[in-house]
């Protein structure tokens, strides 16, 4: 009985071993099978003992294997099926594999074509990943990023604040938190809240760091800029609305009685106005260049 109980890990460790060597000597058309050993992590961490490590390790590989092969087949399910599953597992087997959460979490997030397009398991395997390390802010951090990537600004904001006030962002000699929360504070402007994004960064006024504090002064200018532009195009459009097409000069709009002079920052640049649609952007040469809403390439 004892015999059979060591000898069931070492065949289940062999089997998938050989499996993966079989592939890599004779690769399919297609890529892995759409089937798995073992579905169920419980079942294979009791049958894992104590090589779930090593075990964990295979299913990685696997996954690898898995996501590689189905981006680059041309007949392969593109809704990956197993991904999760063999990620799952993964994790089930070694709930401190670092690698498989985070960058499985990518896979899983990664748009069609080339990815499932699965924003909700991305963040499931992440959410594993804090339960058996609470400490680590890099998994916040990773759901924040998979909200901005969805363009969920203020739950990628969200998730940054909470990513800074883990206890490993706050770790000597890492500090992570002292980035994080200017980014959460930016990824609310870029999603148009300029309101709470002042307020952290006003909060940010009071670090000890002096980069930190300047920083801070600098983004709260930015977000002056931001409600400044959105004023000023809400000018322009009035003045479109009056005069059938939008001004052509800033001076069109004193003519008007819109504005009283030729509209500045507060770093004394003038603002760019498109004569064409009327809308404004920040002067290039503006120390203040780019804003958060504005893309810099």
């Amino acid at each position: 009985m004892v015999l059979g109980v060591v000898a069931l890990p070492v065949l289940a460790t062999a089997v998938v071993t050989l499996q993966i060597v079989r592939e890599r000597s004779f690769p399919e058309r297609e890529p892995v099978q759409q089937i798995l050993y073992v579905n169920s992590p419980a079942v294979m961490t009791r049958v894992a003992l104590s090589y779930d490590a090593l075990v964990a390790d295979l299913y990685w590989i696997r996954a690898i294997q898995y996501y590689g092969g189905t981006r680059i087949s041309a007949t392969a399910d593109r809704s990956y099926p197993l991904l999760y599953p063999l990620l799952d597992l993964t994790t089930s087997l070694d709930p401190n594999f670092n690698i498989a959460y985070e960058f499985g979490a990518f896979f899983l997030s990664e748009k069609p074509p080339g990815g499932p397009g699965r924003s909700d398991l991305a963040i499931r395997l992440l959410e594993k990943g804090m339960a058996a390390r609470p400490d680590r802010f890099q998994y916040p951090y990773d759901i924040g990023f998979v909200h901005y990537r969805d363009g969920d600004y203020a739950r990628a904001a969200e998730w940054f604040k909470r990513a800074a006030q883990t206890t490993g962002a706050k770790k000597e000699g890492e500090r992570a938190d002292m980035w994080l929360e200017p980014l959460a504070a930016s990824t609310l402007a870029a999603g148009g809240d300029t309101r709470s994004s002042r307020l952290m960064y006003q909060n940010l006024l009071k670090a000890d760091a002096v980069w930190l504090r300047n920083d801070a002064r600098r983004r709260l200018k930015q977000l002056d800029a931001i409600d400044q532009i959105a004023e000023l195009e809400r000018l322009t459009m009035e003045y479109a609305r009056r005069f059938g097409n939008p001004p052509a000069t800033w001076d069109d709009m004193v003519r008007a009685g819109l504005i009283r002079a030729v509209p500045t920052d507060s770093e004394g640049h003038q603002y760019m106005l498109n004569p064409w649609w009327g809308d404004v952007t920040i002067n290039l040469d503006s120390p203040l260049w780019p804003l958060p809403t504005e893309n810099p390439a």
